[in-house]
């Protein structure tokens, strides 16, 4: 394994976070912040308590959740992105590292970069909303893996995007409205029963709800099923990324 290599894209994706600090960190801090002063505390204290959880405390995990899952594809995407853009792919490839390698490196900083934000998310909310973690342990795997599965998914788009349209059209027009009907602000189960099964299709529920039951030990959908959608999710990101490596699908000409 060629540690200098992946240390070598993993440092580099990671000091273009720091030059782009306010759209990489402070930007998606102050919109999260902004959601806790309207849902948390404004309308929040109207709503009263669902599974005996305050309002505002229930939708930390849901907004967490749409960071993390926002920031990741974002981050994965646009850093391999932009070495196909500027045609300094074709160093990266013919360098001495593997492609297993060039995935640690580029999908290993998109994930650190999405938990850090989830944390700093975490401690700002608490400033709005008191809340508790019931599940420590839980809670931190299900953020690794879940910031792993969605920069896979990520690297997944930036290779496929010919254009920055494409590279923000799935993060925006796609995976931002699964998160809001995922059960970000609400519980399925105040859904009439057709949606609630409708809602069963759409995969952030499961990664909503089993992060929720980390915090609090209730959920809509049962945390085993949850943890096994999500890595279920990333294992056929997995296969998908290693036929892009295969097959050279738009990386090579």
């Amino acid at each position: 394994m060629n540690w200098y290599g992946i240390q070598a894209i993993y440092r580099f994706e990671m000091a273009r976070a720091w030059r782009t600090l306010m759209q990489s960190v402070a930007s998606p801090v102050i919109s999260t912040a902004l959601y806790f002063v309207v849902f948390g505390s404004a309308i929040g204290g109207h709503m009263g308590q669902i599974d005996n959880v305050s309002y505002g405390a229930f939708i930390v995990p849901g907004m967490v959740m749409l960071s993390l899952l926002t920031q990741s594809t974002s981050n994965a995407s646009f850093g391999i992105y932009m070495p196909r853009f500027s045609g300094t792919i074709y160093e990266i490839l013919s360098a001495p590292v593997s492609y297993i390698e060039i995935v640690m490196g580029y999908v290993g900083a998109a994930a650190s970069k999405s938990i850090l934000l989830g944390v700093i998310i975490m401690v700002t909310a608490r400033a709005f909303v008191p809340f508790h973690i019931e599940h420590p342990v839980l809670m931190l795997g299900f953020l690794v893996l879940t910031s792993l599965s969605f920069s896979l998914f990520g690297f997944i788009i930036g290779i496929w995007a010919d254009g920055f349209e494409k590279l923000q059209i799935i993060p925006l027009m796609i995976l931002t409205p699964l998160t809001f009907l995922g059960g970000t602000f609400y519980s399925i189960r105040m859904l009439p029963p057709f949606w609630q099964k409708v809602t069963l299709f759409n995969p952030v529920v499961y990664l909503i709800n089993g992060f929720r039951w980390s915090f609090y030990g209730v959920a809509d959908v049962a945390v085993g099923v949850s943890l096994g959608m999500t890595v279920l999710f990333l294992v056929v990101c997995l296969g998908i990324i290693r036929w892009i490596f295969h097959t050279g699908y738009r990386m090579k000409q």
